[in-house]
């Protein structure tokens, strides 16, 4: 039953105006170009602190870091960057919004991939890291981006949060993020399953984890909240949500910090949003940990050549 698995869709749903981005999601994205066969290939490893342009290495001392992969051909000498992140900013992916006159909260939840020419040396370089860590052919290559595509039409929705019974490595799992860090290991396993040969370097990624007991199960947006909803629980889940919200004066933010400590470590209550479905979280110690853990590079089983 746990983890709860990831929920895919057939398609992936326009986008309402009511979500803007701060910043433009993949600014300069292109497509995947197709690779002759006989091209070898390089794969590099890319990581930087979140907001690395903005804040530089600051979110770096917390190990908040993103992850994408980089390409290199020989036969072109062109490099290329690919990695998944929110449309609407990390915030949007998270919180929803309380908008007047709706009763269910509206969420400005979508993540995709991007895919760009060219690799930043300076970005990924200065704070982070960029390392080779296998190469592919080009009909490898080839065959990632037609699964890129899959992958990208059907897993839609950004999942923030890993949620779990305790800080014990080999605890129950409850819920799994579904972010950039995901969607690189993903790629990786892909291309090890199509013959990719890793290099046996250490490669670690950040794991934001709330801590829980087993989740309860509440319902969709329709059964809390429509016409025969439950007037109660909608009107607990939109008081959770509200001190969530962008703040405009220092005052504010800490009078719903204060909420914020109340609902999750007082009254142990997290509402969890999660494949379109609301949870409640029985929240327990240390409540919230951001880890930077190693994750190994993958051994291919080379059962599957296709997407």
């Amino acid at each position: 039953r746990w983890p709860v698995p990831y929920r895919r869709f057939d398609y992936r749903p326009k986008t309402d105006p009511y979500c803007q981005a701060r910043y433009t999601f993949c600014p300069t994205g292109s497509a995947i170009p197709v690779m002759k066969e006989e091209d070898v290939i390089e794969v590099y490893r890319l990581q930087a602190p979140v907001w690395e342009f903005k804040y530089g290495d600051l979110l770096g001392h917390l190990k908040i870091m993103h992850d994408a992969v980089g390409f290199k051909s020989s036969l072109t000498g062109k490099n290329y960057t690919m990695e998944w992140y929110e449309l609407f900013q990390l915030g949007n992916c998270t919180f929803p919004h309380l908008r007047p006159g709706m009763d269910a909260p509206f969420w400005c939840n979508q993540g995709a991939a991007c895919f760009y020419e060219g690799i930043d040396d300076a970005h990924w370089k200065a704070n982070g890291t960029l390392v080779l860590v296998t190469t592919i052919s080009g009909t490898m290559f080839n065959e990632m981006a037609k699964w890129v595509k899959y992958d990208n039409e059907t897993g839609i929705y950004y999942e923030t949060w890993t949620v779990q019974a305790s800080p014990d490595k080999k605890s129950t799992v409850w819920f799994d993020s579904y972010e950039c860090s995901k969607f690189i290991l993903r790629t990786y396993q892909k291309l090890a399953d199509l013959g990719a040969v890793f290099k046996k370097i250490q490669t670690n990624y950040t794991s934001i984890i709330l801590f829980s007991g087993e989740p309860v199960y509440l319902g969709n947006e329709t059964s809390i909240f429509g016409p025969q909803g439950n007037k109660t629980l909608a009107a607990a889940i939109r008081d959770f949500y509200n001190p969530f919200k962008p703040h405009h004066s220092v005052r504010e933010f800490f009078v719903d910090l204060f909420k914020i400590i109340d609902h999750v470590i007082l009254n142990h209550q997290f509402y969890l949003f999660y494949n379109l479905e609301y949870w409640l979280l029985p929240m327990k110690s240390p409540y919230l940990k951001i880890i930077y853990e190693e994750v190994p590079l993958p051994v291919g089983s080379k059962a599957s050549f296709g997407v």
